[in-house]
């Protein structure tokens, strides 16, 4: 990784998270480790499923989850980024009111998802050619929700793809629902809301519902990483 996750300015990214429901980190990924984790893709032994979207309604285009063991790259940003992340976790329940907390490490919180019966991995690998796109959605797998997800993009827009833009929609009780197109580079990543997020109220914070998709792609192939820190059932 081009910068280490603990010299990352986290009040500033907790800071966007709680105002935007996203926020956008700096190239962690150099240009051949993008390119030696698309190359995965095609290694069905990495994966324990596949899903060609457009079978399900999910939009057009296919990814595939990894197994256990996990890659060890994709481990590791796995539990960093979680030990990171669950700190701020536990405060938006807080905010919420929301009683459960989240461990310390990522070691911890897995146990917890597989004494809940979640027991298969979900970071995933994406892949869009022309035309694909992904609906919007939450990754939601059973009772144990990390609140947070990161995804990766792994090639070059502009270059390597045309389109493919990362979209996020957020919509509350009393305010119509409103999109953000979130621009990102190869080997930048993106943390947002799983489901919901908080948000400022008149008496105090209130619970937004968050949705994410993937807009058409309109030439060439688009991988991106996906890191969900629950597992499924």
């Amino acid at each position: 990784m081009n910068t280490h996750l603990e010299h990352l300015d986290w009040p500033t990214i907790e800071a966007a998270l709680m105002n935007d429901g996203f926020a956008l980190l700096p190239r962690l990924l150099t240009r051949q480790t993008c390119q030696q984790l698309a190359a995965l893709y095609a290694d069905e032994t990495r994966f324990r499923s596949r899903i060609v979207m457009q079978r399900y309604a999910f939009g057009q285009g296919e990814y595939q989850y990894f197994r256990y063991p996990l890659p060890a790259l994709v481990d590791t940003l796995r539990s960093r980024l979680y030990e990171h992340l669950a700190p701020l976790a536990n405060r938006w329940h807080a905010a919420l009111k929301m009683n459960q907390r989240f461990p310390d490490t990522h070691v911890e919180f897995k146990a917890l998802c597989h004494q809940a019966g979640q027991c298969r991995p979900t970071p995933l690998m994406l892949r869009y050619r022309q035309n694909d796109y992904t609906c919007l959605h939450q990754d939601v797998y059973g009772e144990q929700v990390f609140p947070f997800q990161v995804v990766f993009l792994l090639d070059r827009p502009g270059v390597d793809f045309e389109g493919g833009e990362f979209v996020l929609t957020h919509s509350g009780s009393s305010k119509p629902a409103r999109a953000e197109v979130v621009p990102l580079e190869q080997g930048q990543a993106l943390i947002f809301a799983v489901n919901s997020r908080p948000a400022r109220s008149a008496r105090g914070f209130c619970k937004v519902s968050v949705r994410h998709g993937v807009s058409r792609l309109h030439r060439g192939e688009r991988h991106t990483l996906g890191i969900i820190f629950h597992d499924a059932k």
